[in-house]
């Protein structure tokens, strides 16, 4: 997949270009089957399959003080993109200046003149333009002024449809509510974070016998607090494991954390970068009356860690 970050890298309008547009923060099953109707669409016109995003997402720059927070950050979203097989993915640098411009402005001069769209392909409630003056009904009436066809989508709705459609906004809920297992099924695939592994309060393996890497995170969606059966990856390989995410009230210094005690590892991987998967959470965080008594509730969380990924088709430690 192409991947081009400025409007000024498009020397050429695309051959026949099927367009997908939206944040696609998550690149959830929804997002997962524009993305697959968009490469069917430029198969059929002998096309090329283009998805259009913004970075960053808009909202951080409509409303910094407001914004939620990310499921997916910018590196991830482009690999997930890539996965579904779309031929290029345009990310445009969002700003103050383009969200200013009108929907009229956006469809004709970017999408059809620049990129040479020939067929767009969005779902039923997409909007578009200055302040979103433009959703479907618009573009279906610029399909016909300006030679394009319009594919739009239903929403695609969860299983037992219980939870309405799969949207980013249902995601962030189930995530924040340590409902990870029910994210899974809205995402397509365990909800991830990634960070670079840094110096922790050097405690976990002297004083309770697991030794932990921590990492900080800035943008992303984090899980509620607790303790969670996760998989770690590093170079490559994949591994079991056990996070905490919150506050460790039993040694009283009130300092968020996100740790995670790797089963089977010894490696030194101090400003390495992993990426941690959540599996099912386990347990509230919990003050304990001594370090001896978490440290045998630790072993208790492991072992149930290890019965749980033992489970997984996906997951062989």
């Amino acid at each position: 997949m192409k991947i081009i970050q400025s409007l000024e890298e498009i020397e050429k309008p695309f051959q026949n270009a099927a367009v997908t547009i939206g944040n696609f923060d998550g690149v959830h099953i929804g997002h997962q089957a524009l993305f697959h109707a968009t490469i069917e669409k430029a198969q059929e016109i002998r096309g090329t399959s283009v998805a259009l995003t913004f970075e960053p997402h808009p909202l951080r720059v409509l409303k910094p003080d407001g914004h939620p927070p990310l499921i997916t950050l910018y590196e991830q979203k482009c690999e997930l993109i890539e996965r579904t097989g779309m031929d290029v993915l345009i990310c445009i640098p969002f700003n103050r200046e383009f969200a200013a411009i009108s929907a009229r402005s956006f469809v004709a001069d970017l999408l059809v003149e620049k990129i040479g769209t020939r067929a767009i392909v969005v779902g039923k409630d997409y909007t578009f333009g200055r302040n979103r003056e433009g959703n479907v009904d618009l573009l279906r009436r610029f399909s016909s002024e300006m030679g394009f066809e319009l594919v739009v989508l239903d929403w695609i709705q969860t299983l037992n449809g219980t939870a309405g459609r799969i949207s980013s906004t249902r995601i962030r809920e189930l995530v924040q509510q340590g409902r990870v297992g029910q994210a899974r099924k809205l995402l397509g695939r365990w909800y991830q974070i990634r960070g670079t592994v840094a110096r922790g309060r050097n405690r976990g393996g002297k004083l309770l016998g697991f030794p932990t890497a921590n990492i900080n995170l800035y943008d992303e969606l984090c899980p509620k607090t607790g303790i969670y059966a996760v998989t770690v990856e590093y170079a490559g390989n994949k591994y079991g494991g056990v996070a905490n995410i919150g506050y460790s009230p039993t040694f009283g210094d009130h300092i968020f954390t996100v740790e995670v005690h790797i089963f089977d590892f010894d490696q030194q991987i101090y400003d390495q970068p992993i990426r941690v998967n959540f599996i099912e959470r386990l347990r509230d965080e919990k003050k304990f009356t001594s370090v001896e008594e978490l440290a045998r509730q630790i072993e208790r969380d492991a072992r149930q860690a290890r019965r749980i990924l033992a489970d997984l088709t996906d997951f062989k430690a």
